[in-house]
């Protein structure tokens, strides 16, 4: 873990190296494009080969897909407070991402012209779910009800099953969540299944959902073919604290994103100096009983830090340069800091709301921008499962008023035939207009 100072002779190179994170390796392009040709060539049977070579599970193209007996048994097997749980969650996450339903708009100009936007859904999406060192059945319900809640028709998602074990637990969500066309495959030839399609597969028009190296680099290669949500990073959690804070709380917040694997990053900005003493002692202690302590410890030791600022100006202005993808403002009141913050994917306020509570029950979607993208980038939502159309009505009266403009902007880019589309409809209601067969353009 790296303790900077501000007023530090070489913070500037030090906070730019601690922000410096590696991009993907060629070794791992090199892969996935691979795969995804192979996949794109040999459809089942060459998806079938990677789940057995990579999972070690050995499917057929029948036994790819989750039956409905199996969601079933799932459902069952969870206890009363995980099924109580997810249900939570899911109220939650459809509630807020109903109220993010946009409107249609139309209006008539001065003109006549009558102007319109109109809002649809997508006709499939494919959700990715990860798999190996975690499950993860709260990215199936922060993927999958947005896309519901947009009216998408069809919802596939994909999961890998290393060694053949499935979560209950995901199946559950999904069934919650409306989703009953369930792939038990994973990694980049999941990617490359939904994107081109199989014999089993059909293909999707837009990709979302977080996943390993190879998940963002078949995304990031396969971006064109289909849609995708982002190509996402490693876990990162901000927390700004001021002294009152507590320090074994902070602790387990840096814990909370430290124990997703060792590429996480947290870092802890602060003005007391004994604060941060305190929450590095904290750290060390929770590390000893945390059960992923050797993942975590190794996030800590590699990404984390701890940073002294003398003013939250300077504070404000680090975690704009940052741009988080979790950001805490663990003060007494973070409202002020808050409004000065231009760059979060998602921002927690105040000492009783921790990151991880947006992981699972707040409401606002977790799957969200990472590796700084937070400063053009924002978290999934309905918008990711919904197209913007625009349409235009021109009376006579409105293409005479603004076609001439048109007109003459074509004829500036030497484009002869969009000139004489409109001008050939203007001639009807002037007669002073040349022929466009023997008009100069």
């Amino acid at each position: 873990m790296k303790r900077l100072n501000i007023t530090a002779p070489g913070f500037a190179a030090a906070f730019t190296a601690l922000l410096s994170r590696a991009a993907t390796a060629p070794a791992v392009s090199d892969i996935v494009r691979a795969i995804i040709a192979t996949i794109r060539s040999g459809g089942d049977a060459a998806l079938l080969d990677y789940t057995n070579r990579f999972d070690r599970v050995r499917l057929t193209p029948q036994s790819m897909r989750v039956t409905p007996d199996e969601i079933a048994a799932a459902i069952a097997a969870i206890s009363p407070e995980q099924s109580a749980a997810i249900a939570l969650a899911a109220t939650r996450i459809e509630r807020f991402h109903r109220a993010q339903l946009p409107a249609d708009f139309q209006y008539t100009d001065d003109t006549g012209a009558t102007l319109g936007l109109r809002w649809g859904p997508l006709d499939a999406v494919g959700l990715y779910v990860p798999g190996g060192k975690a499950s993860y059945p709260s990215s199936v319900l922060m993927n999958a009800i947005p896309a519901r809640v947009a009216g998408v028709p069809r919802i596939a998602i994909c999961v890998p099953t290393p060694d053949g074990v499935l979560n209950p637990l995901v199946l559950a969500a999904a069934a919650h969540a409306g989703v009953s066309e369930i792939y038990r495959i994973g990694g980049a030839q999941a990617i490359a299944a939904l994107a081109y399609g199989t014999e089993t597969i059909a293909p999707v028009d837009r990709i979302t959902g977080p996943g390993n190296a190879y998940v963002a680099e078949a995304k990031r290669q396969l971006f064109g073919q289909v849609g995708i949500d982002s190509i996402a990073g490693p876990s990162e959690v901000l927390i700004l604290a001021d002294a009152a804070q507590n320090p074994d709380h902070l602790a387990l917040d840096v814990l909370a994103q430290a124990e997703h694997d060792e590429d996480a990053q947290a870092i802890l900005i602060t003005d007391s100096p004994a604060l941060a003493d305190a929450v590095a002692a904290a750290v060390s202690s929770a590390l000893t009983h945390l059960p992923r302590r050797e993942i975590a410890g190794a996030s800590w030791a590699r990404h984390g830090a701890i940073i002294l600022v003398e003013t939250w100006d300077q504070a404000a202005d680090l975690a704009n340069r940052i741009a988080p993808e979790h950001l805490q403002l663990m003060l007494a009141d973070p409202h002020p800091l808050f409004a000065r913050i231009r760059h979060a994917g998602a921002v927690f306020l105040g000492a009783n709301t921790p990151e991880a509570i947006g992981d699972y029950v707040a409401g606002p979607n977790h799957v969200l921008p990472t590796m700084g993208t937070a400063r053009f980038a924002s978290g999934l939502s309905v918008y990711d499962f919904l197209k913007r159309t625009t349409w235009v009505a021109l009376d006579n009266h409105a293409l005479a008023a603004i076609g001439p403009a048109a007109v003459t902007l074509a004829q500036s880019e030497s484009l002869t035939a969009h000139a004489q589309s409109v001008a050939a409809r203007l001639e009807r209601d002037d007669e002073n207009l040349t022929s466009p067969k023997t008009r100069p353009i």
